[in-house]
């Protein structure tokens, strides 16, 4: 069972703790993602002609102290993030999946609440039509009909788009309808990551502040999970 609440934790005016989730493709950048949103090494990444993740695990970022302002005072920022099995994996059935995933959401945030599930897309990679099908299906699965309010996607190796001579503009603009439709559905959540070693506190800093974005525009709501 799935319920909107507003989380403990955003009501103290001095720390926020946000938690989320990461899903997508096998080899989408899943975890080198949470890693970047962590600050950290945490989950383990690298490139493989197979599945690199098997289980869900959850990650804990330091304090990210004076990250923002909120009524006049200044709030530190605690992030968990929660790296799982892609799909289709080269390991586990779809159903083996999909099991993992309800369970790690109910281990992990069914007291706590989930903010933000990110939905991971390599930029230089096509959507095709029947993911979009698909992903609906999973995403509604996983978190409920409101799945949609609680989804922002997340751009990975965007730094191809650069080599390409895009910009982000000019990339959607040239998206596909299946792409598209994703976004307007999820209500143009979305954030580029960028993968450059000279300015990886920068990213991780813009991406952040995105999200919270985004979790404040959701007033700060949560899906728990019974």
């Amino acid at each position: 069972m799935l319920c909107f609440c507003l989380p403990i934790a955003v009501m103290d005016t001095n720390k926020m703790v946000i938690n989320l989730a990461l899903f997508g493709r096998t080899q989408s950048g899943k975890s080198s993602a949470g890693n970047i949103l962590l600050g950290s090494t945490e989950f383990y990444s690298s490139f493989s002609p197979c599945a690199v993740t098997e289980d869900c695990s959850l990650g804990r970022s330091c304090y990210l102290h004076s990250f923002m302002r909120r009524a006049g005072q200044e709030v530190t920022l605690q992030v968990q993030v929660l790296d799982t099995p892609g799909y289709p994996h080269s390991k586990l059935s779809t159903e083996q999946v999909k099991q993992e995933l309800k369970k790690a959401l109910k281990h992990h945030f069914g007291r706590e609440g989930l903010h933000l599930a990110l939905l991971v897309q390599r930029a230089d990679m096509p959507f095709c039509g029947q993911e979009t099908s698909y992903t609906a299906q999973l995403m509604q699965e996983l978190l409920g009909r409101a799945w949609k309010n609680y989804t922002a996607v997340l751009f990975t190796h965007a730094e191809k788009i650069e080599e390409a001579g895009f910009s982000e503009n000019e990339y959607l603009c040239e998206a596909s309808d299946t792409l598209l439709t994703l976004l307007n559905s999820v209500q143009q959540r979305y954030v580029f990551q960028y993968k450059k070693a000279n300015s990886f506190n920068e990213q991780r800093m813009k991406i952040l502040e995105r999200i919270v974005e985004f979790i404040r525009e959701n007033h700060y709501q949560v899906l728990t999970f019974k």
